[in-house]
């Protein structure tokens, strides 16, 4: 082991099923018990908001396991102010400001009226979204990594339409895929990795990085590929304006 053994570790190998029952399982790995103190409980009617907004999405979930090749040309309207709303509480109460100086507790103190007008903003083709505030961040080696600051309202939209994407998206992944997937984190990558290296012949690790991949990718190719399983235009549109 690479550091030891710590508190929140468990002695026994972790085993989860992977995510695509009735085929070969790449990874057995589960999220390691947090440690005292790590959790945040929520809620009650937070987490029935995100059970309820889960619920209408599960028919899209269906079709596309269902379905492979499907491609969803009605999902701008799953865009409604019950996913924004679930959306707002999603994201982090103290992160950085964008080039809108707003926080997110100045945005809760009035939070379903400027909801109303951001939905209807939506539905109507006004929304514009703001450009990104620029950050950078000093890595190890020296350099510098460029952060982009979204708006507080263009992170409520961008959330809500991840999980969109995630209903129809993580019908198509491969189990052994964990990187930006709801529920999955690095350690059950690690945890996954562990099980392999113990339970299989292994003669080599291979671990590899693509260079500034965000700075670089081609949003053209992207939207592409996005339009084999996306047939909806307005949230085509949507993405676009990112």
């Amino acid at each position: 082991m690479m550091y030891g053994r710590q508190k929140s570790d468990l002695g026994t190998v972790a085993s989860k099923l992977a995510n695509k029952p009735g085929e070969p399982g790449a990874e057995s790995g589960e999220r390691r018990p947090g440690a005292k103190g790590n959790t945040v409980g929520l809620h009650t009617d937070r987490t029935q908001g995100r059970a309820a907004v889960s619920q209408r999405l599960d028919r899209v979930r269906q079709a596309a396991r269902q379905r492979m090749k499907e491609r969803f040309t009605a999902l701008f309207h799953y865009l409604d102010r019950d996913l924004l709303r679930e959306s707002f509480f999603w994201l982090q109460r103290k992160s950085a400001p964008g080039v809108d100086g707003m926080a997110w507790r100045d945005y809760q103190e009035d939070l379903e009226n400027r909801l109303a007008d951001l939905q209807s903003r939506l539905q109507r083709g006004a929304y514009w979204a703001l450009p990104s505030r620029r950050k950078d961040i000093a890595k190890s080696d020296g350099s510098q990594r460029p952060l982009g600051i979204a708006a507080l309202e263009d992170k409520i939209v961008q959330r809500g339409v991840v999980e969109v994407l995630n209903a129809i998206y993580e019908a198509d992944f491969l189990g052994f895929s964990y990187g930006f997937r709801p529920g999955r984190r690095q350690h059950d990558a690690l945890d996954a990795l562990a099980f392999g290296i113990m339970r299989t012949r292994v003669n080599a690790i291979l671990d590899a990085d693509i260079e500034k991949f965000f700075d670089r990718i081609s949003h053209t190719w992207m939207i592409r590929f996005l339009e084999h399983r996306i047939g909806d235009p307005r949230l085509l549109r949507l993405i676009r304006k990112w």
